[in-house]
């Protein structure tokens, strides 16, 4: 069982990466001035933007739970680090789609921001461009830099991936999110 959600977290992390490249490429053809693709994406997630950060924020928060408390994978420092920032993102993006505040929702971008490029650093100690801090492996056998998903995530996924494809993926909502008129609900409250 443990292997099938492995390769389950690992699909959707996949598919994370897929929209999260596709986001790129629709914001560089939005500041090259082709706008139609970005508005097409705001007319189709207007209203749940903040219930797809929610979602993204509590997919990653049950995954790193899993992780750590039934496949046994010791989280190490910068693990700790990420799930500190991604954590709370579950309950308050839950809060605010809930309320239908879309102005709250750009005082949570900078969560995942900080999470991201702590999720790159982690990347790379992992694939060894830079030294892992002795910290490291004080706390984890094997140190920062250990693959825990490799046999069962199309051999190239990580941990530290699928947390920035996550991250990204909320940085994205919460933009398109907070990006509305200021007196406009960025989201369906939960009774509509």
């Amino acid at each position: 069982m443990t292997q099938d959600i492995v390769v389950i977290l690992s699909v959707l992390g996949v598919v994370g990466q897929v929209l999260v490249g596709l986001g790129i490429v629709v914001g560089l053809l939005a500041l090259a001035g082709v706008r139609g693709p970005l508005d097409w994406i705001r007319d189709l997630l207007w209203g749940y933007e903040l219930w797809g950060a929610f979602v993204v924020a509590a997919i990653a928060t049950g995954g790193s739970l899993f992780y750590s408390q039934v496949a046994h994978f010791v989280p190490c420092e910068f693990c700790w680090f990420q799930r500190i920032l991604m954590y709370p993102l579950s309950i308050l993006t839950l809060l605010i789609a809930a309320r239908g505040d879309n102005r709250a929702a750009r005082y949570l971008i900078p969560l995942p921001v900080v999470g991201a490029g702590t999720s790159i650093y982690h990347i790379l100690i992992e694939r060894h461009v830079i030294g892992e801090p002795a910290q490291c492996s004080v706390n984890v056998p094997g140190g920062c830099g250990i693959n825990w998903i490799s046999n069962h995530s199309f051999g190239y996924l990580t941990i530290p991936e699928l947390t920035l494809t996550a991250f990204l993926l909320l940085i994205g909502f919460l933009v398109l999110a907070s990006a509305g008129e200021s007196e406009a609900a960025a989201t369906l409250p939960a009774d509509a």
